[in-house]
């Protein structure tokens, strides 16, 4: 895949769960619920004990496309995609990471906020311009950036749950990734996976375009 068509398929996901759990196993199971479910991509964030491990072992999934978050400097950029990861994504702008992403053959989704911060995030050559923390603004802010930069992608993140997501898409929001509020935490704690992957499945099912 390009990066062109990484780009894509996260679009048509709509949502991309962002997953910063307190550990690698329990992420590995709601790695196994969110397929379940019907997602194909899943982003899995450095804070995560044991994340670049993790993800190499996802990444050999050929059902699941698999990005690594909170990626702050070049240097876990480069271990990230020598891991596997074909989307790297940072709070904010790390000069370089979209460039060293496409040379990998991977996309790359920089954060920012401000019009300001959104801009350079964009030139910078992200792919997708990821809105955090989207609670601060809330959808009004993404309707905001959007009407002055309708040809930058948008991707809020951060506070975004079950009971908002579709004001953000409604608001312009090319997609949006969902932390933990994906699944039913207390389900996947007790190891109910079905419910936990209920929980994810409702938001496919009103992700529509």
């Amino acid at each position: 895949m390009t990066p062109g068509e990484i780009r894509e398929r996260l679009i048509a996901q709509r949502v991309v769960p962002v997953l910063r759990l307190v550990s690698a196993e329990k992420t590995e199971r709601a790695v196994q619920c969110l397929l379940s479910a019907g997602f194909s991509t899943v982003e899995i964030t450095l804070t995560v004990p044991g994340a670049l491990e993790l993800i190499e072992r996802i990444a050999r999934r050929a059902e699941l496309l698999v990005g690594a978050g909170t990626v702050r400097d070049l240097d876990a950029a480069r271990r990230c995609l020598d891991a596997g990861a074909r989307f790297l994504v940072s709070p904010c702008v790390v000069p370089g990471m979209a460039a060293a992403a496409h040379a990998a053959g991977c996309a790359a989704l920089a954060g920012g906020f401000t019009p300001g911060e959104i801009l350079a995030a964009h030139r910078d050559g992200a792919d997708i311009v990821k809105v955090f923390p989207a609670s601060t603004g809330g959808p009004a802010h993404v309707r905001a950036i959007h009407s002055v930069f309708p040809d930058i992608a948008l991707c809020p993140t951060g506070g975004v749950t079950l009971q908002n997501f579709e004001d953000y898409l409604a608001a312009g929001a090319a997609l949006v990734g969902v932390g933990n509020d994906i699944l039913d935490q207390p389900a996947l704690e007790a190891g109910d996976n079905a419910r936990a992957s209920a929980h994810a499945r409702r938001f496919l099912e009103h992700a529509t375009p």
